[in-house]
């Protein structure tokens, strides 16, 4: 099965509507919170026809070694807690950038210059925004 359509399958056995509250997010917010990531916020991007995704969670990791525990934490504790893997991730070689991808959440792990480059929440800023640091 090609990716696209196996995402197109994916995105049709979803049962649960997403929201804010939804158990997956809870548990990305409090795995990167555990790890002591830093500036972390969630985009609700549902109201946004061209999003890629209904939620992006973004944070920043102080250091490389940071940014891969965070990462790897959140794939454990959301495969854990909630039976979910991601559909795709990306960024480990170059460990400035990993996002994880769960199809309707994206996690934005990022180190705090390439956060400052890419600007994603001004890129989203039609999107409703929260901040999650403890």
């Amino acid at each position: 099965m090609e990716p696209l359509q196996a995402l197109a399958a994916r995105e049709k056995t979803s049962v649960t509507k997403l929201t804010s509250r939804s158990k997956i997010i809870k548990t990305i917010l409090h795995t990167i919170q555990e790890k002591k990531g830093e500036n972390i916020i969630s985009l609700d991007l549902r109201k946004i026809p061209e999003a890629v995704a209904d939620f992006f969670i973004i944070c920043e990791a102080t250091n490389t070694t940071q940014l891969k525990g965070i990462s790897d934490f959140v794939e454990e504790e959301v495969k854990k807690i909630c039976g979910e893997t991601p559909y795709k991730h990306e960024g480990h070689q170059a460990q400035q950038w990993i996002i994880i991808d769960y199809v309707n959440v994206v996690v934005h792990v990022m180190l705090p210059e390439t956060r400052k480059f890419y600007r994603l929440e001004e890129m989203w800023s039609d999107a409703a925004m929260a901040e999650h640091n403890s």
